[in-house]
């Protein structure tokens, strides 16, 4: 969809994100079960493979959070947040960012009119982010000056523009993109940026049979569309309902202990963490994990958070997380290698 919604009003600075999740009706754990499979076969009809992307992707929609999806060029990336907007219903944006790319290109500026009585005052107009998903294509590309716009708006769910702050829509999401092939021209992420991202996902270069229905599907006369199979306030139901799975004190330790083990300072960090890494996952990378358990114990029929939930979700929601140094680079230690590590080490 390309509409808009309705053009914003200024609210209190000091008014947070706010969420209309208890007004709305409770959702049945099979409910949840039946809307996360229609999204995910609905996106499905478009995209090829990619199954574990596909789930993680519908997972942060439901957790409220945001993803970094990162691929070499042509693995679907764009077609597949395209594709999820249709399916949810609901406002979708996208922002193709480049290095002239101006935070006010993405937030809104403040337009010079002309009053009824022949004076003269300041109006906002809004800019692409008040959507209810906004892709940030190729995020990388554009100047760290305009990345940071979008600190504000992916932590609040606000937006400040001269003096005054407006909300975002609810629910709000953040897709970016980025490819770490070609290097020349980008700006990498700095970590405050990186660490608003629920999860940093991978997309991976598909098998013989999945290239061959690709072509296929691609290169014929017909292409079919995606249906809406949700709307935004059963998002919301669904977020709701992940929030209120419970985990016991024994789980929270466990996921507690997996975090701190990536700190090079922990006495429980492995050899990998304490040789190649400079700083660890800070505390958002706990709530990502904790979230994205709950969602996965509800698709396993399970009305509690499990250790294994919490290893299921670990590399996606810490690998962008953790600061590794100059030699672990230039030997080719990735983040994944380490945190493989450090799923190992800590006992349950």
């Amino acid at each position: 969809m390309i509409d808009r919604p309705s053009r914003p009003t200024p609210i209190s600075p000091a008014v947070g994100r706010s969420g209309p999740e208890s007004a709305l009706p409770e959702l049945e754990p099979q409910a949840f079960r039946d809307s996360f499979a229609a999204l995910e076969n609905a996106v499905g009809t478009r995209i090829v493979g990619h199954h574990d992307l596909v789930r993680l992707v519908v997972t942060t929609i439901v957790c409220g959070g945001h993803a970094l999806v990162e691929g070499a060029p042509g693995l679907g990336k764009t077609l597949l947040v395209r594709s999820l907007a249709a399916a949810i219903d609901g406002v979708f944006s996208r922002v193709q960012f480049t290095p002239d790319l101006m935070p006010a290109d993405i937030l809104g500026t403040l337009m010079l009119q002309t009053t009824a009585d022949g004076g003269r005052s300041f109006r906002f107009e809004p800019g692409p982010i008040f959507a209810h998903l906004v892709l940030a294509d190729e995020v990388n590309r554009a100047t760290p000056k305009t990345q940071s716009a979008l600190l504000e708006a992916m932590q609040e769910g606000t937006v400040t523009v001269g003096k005054s702050t407006y909300q975002l829509p609810s629910p709000f999401f953040v897709l970016a993109t980025q490819n770490p092939l070609e290097m020349e021209g980008t700006f990498p992420l700095p970590e405050a940026q990186l660490d608003r991202f629920s999860f940093k996902l991978e997309a991976t270069f598909p098998p013989v049979e999945d290239l061959i229905t690709i072509a296929e599907r691609t290169t014929g006369g017909r292409q079919d569309g995606v249906r809406a199979v949700a709307d935004v306030s059963r998002i919301q139901q669904m977020g709701a309902l992940a929030r209120d799975v419970p985990a016991a004190r024994e789980v929270l330790d466990y996921g507690a202990r997996l975090l701190r083990a990536t700190h090079p300072g922990d006495p429980a960090a492995p050899a990998a963490v304490r040789e190649h890494v400079r700083y660890g996952a800070s505390p958002r990378g706990l709530q990502a994990m904790l979230l994205g358990a709950k969602v996965q114990a509800l698709l396993d029929g399970r009305h509690h958070v499990g250790r294994a939930d919490i290893r299921s979700v670990a590399m996606p929601a810490l690998r962008h997380r953790l600061i590794l140094d100059f030699m672990a680079l230039a030997e080719g230690v990735a983040p994944d290698d380490v945190l493989a590590e450090v799923v190992r080490s800590v006992p349950e």
